[in-house]
């Protein structure tokens, strides 16, 4: 988080032990027990603030870190053919999970998988490597994503997001294909 969040602390007398924090809007809600002094209950606001920003991160991460991550699931699944140029969310893409273009060498992740599960945008992510040097979705281009070990999971992920939303796959996507 670049600029500190509007803070609300809910102090309640139920409470003994467990401190927690959650997003409303703009602001981070923090509720602590009632019998925390004011130096504890700072020392859990920022606690709990850092403990909100890694988990955002993990769950929304930058442009920068998912080409970071791209260039660490290429040497790790793809054995290091696979080099993007740049990786970087997109709000275009409503039919599609992901893209690449293998000429400029540039992959765009929909904006609707932020917030998923890192190991389903660590999918997308593999399968829009594989298009960098194998562009159809042939058998070829298969063996290379179903390196990713988690792989089939994050297919059924994908589908069981899709029939929730009421959104159709694309024809590809049922046979597999995330773009």
């Amino acid at each position: 988080m670049s600029a500190r969040p509007e803070v609300e602390v809910r102090r309640s007398k139920r409470r003994r032990r467990t401190v927690s924090a959650y997003r409303d809007g703009d602001r981070v809600v923090v509720m602590i027990p009632a019998s925390l002094s004011r130096k504890e209950e700072a020392e859990w606001v920022e606690t709990m603030l850092a403990r909100l920003e890694r988990s955002e991160r993990r769950r929304k991460p930058s442009d920068d870190d998912l080409l970071k991550r791209a260039t660490s699931l290429s040497d790790r699944y793809l054995g290091g053919l696979a080099i993007p140029e740049s990786v970087r969310w997109v709000d275009n893409q409503e039919a599609r999970w992901g893209s690449c273009t293998p000429g400029d060498r540039s992959i765009r992740l929909s904006a609707r998988l932020q917030g998923m599960p890192s190991w389903v945008i660590d999918y997308v992510l593999v399968h829009e490597l594989a298009h960098l040097f194998e562009s159809s979705h042939n058998d070829r281009f298969w063996g290379w994503v179903d390196r990713y070990p988690q792989a089939e999971r994050a297919k059924g992920y994908l589908l069981g997001w899709s029939a929730a939303a009421k959104v159709d796959p694309p024809p590809s996507e049922i046979d597999g294909a995330v773009d």
